[in-house]
């Protein structure tokens, strides 16, 4: 069994007025089945209300399933017993850095997570030094995290997740808030906790930019997925994306637009430098 798997996941948003009575009912996920190795980087795209938050919020046990189950690391969310084991897992980072930022001074923000599991103190130091630099924040551990940058922030609360050691990270649109260079800064660091760490990364997102060099990705429309594959896969079905009002990255568009001038270019070009090489080849 993968580090996340779910089996028919179905999750419904119950509307009641003031008398608690139900006026409506909202099926934001409509029975999803997917299945995440360990270690692999994966991204999840997707229009606003598409229900890719939704379904991030299962893999922490943020919200329970209607119908189906999801299970972590081989636990089925649904076992009240597990949450705490899950949430140990599955460390979760949201768009808002302020939101998870708590400590004072970076370091003892990092190491508030640990501390709360019980990690002896020793541990708890070595811990939050390995997590700043692998996030590339470790000459900040004195800082004020009030001082620092949307993109530093960010980095921030994604080593105060790294340092309770989980198997996997959940970045629900972490660079949602950024600037270019903020959503730069947070998505190299991404990569290197998957690439160096061995970290298996989720990232929800609806910047094309930054799931070129993910393992898969999960397209999902109405509570469901309409796509799934490589990064080159997903980027060759250009008019699809755009029927599910989403982009792509503009060197891919511009080489699809070119290809639809005759140009004998191969679909799903992801990066200017590739481009550049198929246009030399010609």
């Amino acid at each position: 069994m993968g580090i996340v798997k779910s089996r028919d996941l179905t999750f419904e948003y119950i509307r009641r007025d003031d008398e608690g009575n139900v006026e409506g009912i909202t099926t934001a996920l409509d029975k999803v089945s997917l299945d995440i190795e360990p270690g692999q980087f994966i991204a999840i795209l997707g229009h606003n209300g598409s229900g890719k938050s939704t379904l991030a919020k299962h893999m922490n046990v943020m919200l329970n399933p209607t119908e189906g189950t999801m299970w972590v690391d081989g636990m089925d969310v649904r076992d009240e017993d597990k949450i705490w084991d899950i949430r140990q897992t599955a460390g979760m980072v949201f768009q808002n850095p302020d939101n998870q930022i708590i400590g004072q001074v970076v370091e003892e923000d990092v190491g508030f997570g640990p501390e709360n599991m019980g990690v002896p103190t020793k541990q708890i130091w070595e811990r939050v030094e390995e997590s700043l630099k692998a996030v590339g924040m470790y000459e900040f551990r004195k800082h004020s995290p009030n001082k620092l940058s949307g993109g530093q922030k960010q980095r921030v609360s994604i080593a105060g997740v790294l340092a309770m050691h989980p198997k996997c990270i959940v970045l629900d649109e972490p660079t949602a808030m950024l600037d270019p260079n903020g959503r730069k800064e947070v998505v190299r660091a991404v990569r290197a906790l998957n690439d160096v760490e061995g970290v298996t990364v989720i990232l929800i997102t609806h910047y094309m930019e930054e799931i070129i060099h993910a393992d898969k990705v999960f397209v999902m429309d109405k509570g469901h997925i309409a796509m799934e594959g490589t990064p080159r896969e997903i980027f060759s079905r250009v008019e699809e994306l755009k029927a599910l009002r989403l982009d792509v990255p503009q060197v891919t568009l511009l080489a699809y637009e070119l290809q639809k001038k005759g140009l004998p270019l191969p679909n799903g070009i992801l990066t200017t430098k590739e481009l550049v090489a198929e246009l030399n080849r010609i």
